[in-house]
């Protein structure tokens, strides 16, 4: 139970039944007081009040007056009456006027709490009704203010179901981004949620006003014109959306939609993929300058709210189409910025994109190299298979793919698994054994063929190798051969 009322003039009375309230079985969230019907009714008329227990004979104005007086409010407590013995004709005249329990003096803390109790389950049953009944009304507003094609028949039934529920007088429409939580406790405040997960809040002008002063104050929001009847929800949605982009490009808190025909400036069809084909070069910047001027016309009213967003969300989606098989995005990044609404502003989304797009092209930049380099090194590789009977060393190979000497021992090790030195080694030796095995030449004629002019040197160089020197090598073979 969130709020319970004792009426009482007598101090010591009105402080015995807060004791015994608070010792009840129901959790209770406050527990007001006050000392006669005058004092009651103003606070009825300024807060929800549950239940409220009052004694029947007061100052200024007793329970029954009081009782009756409430039947005029919108929010009616559930009423429980406290009097003496010789009041029963009170009594009577309380229970006529829907009072929902009588209690006699003096009060007992079990009865009193087994009233609570009751009470407190039937509100609850209410509540959790209630709030169905209310997913289900959303529901049939957001049916009716997204739904392109909702048929007149349809319509005509929304507005059937919600003729005593919606508002009777105008209304205006407002959408704001959902970046945070919205907590809105007020129900003459409708709260849905779009498509697009925006928040769509309908409102007669007072409240909008005090929402905007309090729980919208750190929201873009975007406002539609006046609007009556349920039938023009949808137009009133679709301004909000309008203005809500407004209020976006033009980095202002609030935007109201305004019927205007500007003849806005044009941004070049091919935008975004001149700007895609730049992406990973260093003309990229003089792109994202054109993208800031676009932006900044947008929000001095030279370009549409539309365009800019529909530029940026082509650039976004061109830029995965492109290079997704490239580089890897990060995909919750990418589809937060392809929202830019749910932000707060153009300032701060573009500030996030101009960001993002720098690191991505970083990132293409980085992989265009390493995939330039391994190039590089595989034509290094070939050329190193072709001349490794020439005076071959590691700057030779690095001048003639034209890479610097420290980097490409790096990459070449990457890239082989093996430092420069060995793997020429290796292939001269593995060169050498088929000569050894194939050929009768002599092993001085061999050491010159896999690019050793000293004899002595590929001698000690092939049995660091092999285990064994190039003669012993030979004859082994020779032997195996023989004996197979």
């Amino acid at each position: 139970m969130k709020r319970l009322l004792i009426v009482e003039d007598e101090k010591l009375i009105r402080q015995g039944i807060n004791v015994m309230v608070k010792r009840s079985d129901v959790n209770i969230e406050e527990i007001l007081e006050c000392k006669n019907g005058e004092e009651a009714y103003k606070i009825l008329n300024d807060v929800k009040v549950d239940v409220m227990i009052t004694d029947v004979r007061m100052p200024k104005m007793d329970g029954i007056e009081l009782v009756k007086k409430i039947q005029n409010l919108e929010d009616k407590p559930q009423i429980i009456v406290v009097s003496g013995y010789d009041e029963f004709n009170y009594a009577v005249e309380a229970l006529r006027q829907g009072v929902r329990e009588y209690i006699l003096k003096p009060i007992e803390r079990e009865k009193i709490n087994a009233i609570l109790v009751k009470i407190n389950e039937e509100l609850e049953d209410k509540k959790a009704k209630s709030s169905v009944i209310k997913q289900i009304e959303n529901q049939q507003l957001k049916y009716l203010i997204l739904n392109q094609k909702i048929t007149e028949e349809e319509i005509y039934a929304i507005e059937k179901q919600f003729s005593t529920l919606f508002f009777k007088e105008r209304y205006l429409v407002c959408q704001c981004n959902s970046s945070m939580d919205l907590n809105i406790h007020n129900e003459k405040v409708i709260v849905l949620k779009d498509a697009d997960d925006y928040f769509v809040i309908i409102a007669d002008e007072e409240e909008l006003s005090s929402l905007l002063k309090n729980e919208l104050k750190n929201y873009s929001v975007g406002i539609s014109k006046v609007h009556e009847g349920i039938r023009e929800l949808r137009e009133g949605y679709l301004e909000s959306i309008h203005a809500r982009k407004e209020a976006f490009v033009k980095c202002v808190p609030v935007c109201y939609y305004q019927d205007k025909d500007y003849k806005y400036e044009t941004v070049p069809d091919n935008f975004a993929d001149h700007f895609v084909q730049l992406f990973g070069t260093a003309k990229i910047d003089g792109s994202l300058s054109k993208l800031s001027r676009i932006q900044y016309n947008a929000k001095n009213n030279k370009i549409s709210p539309e365009k800019l967003l529909e530029v940026t969300e082509q650039i976004l989606i061109r830029l995965i189409e492109t290079y997704q098989r490239i580089i890897e995005f990060d995909m919750m990044e990418f589809n937060k910025l392809k929202d830019p609404l749910h932000y707060k502003d153009s300032d701060e989304y573009f500030s996030l994109f101009f960001q993002w797009i720098r690191r991505m092209q970083q990132v293409i930049i980085d992989e265009f190299n390493d995939y330039r380099n391994k190039e590089k090194i595989n034509t290094a590789v070939r050329y190193i298979h072709e001349n490794y009977s020439k005076n071959l060393n590691m700057a030779v190979v690095s001048n003639y793919i034209s890479m610097n000497y420290s980097l490409f021992s790096l990459n070449f090790k990457e890239y082989t698994g093996m430092n420069f030195v060995n793997y020429l080694k290796k292939i001269r030796i593995d060169e050498a054994k088929k000569l050894l095995q194939d050929t009768e030449e002599k092993v001085l004629d061999i050491s010159q063929a896999v690019g050793y002019d000293n004899e002595k040197s590929f001698m000690k160089v092939f049995k660091s190798v092999c285990g064994v020197s190039p003669t012993e090598y030979r004859k082994n073979i020779h032997m195996g051969k023989k004996n197979g």
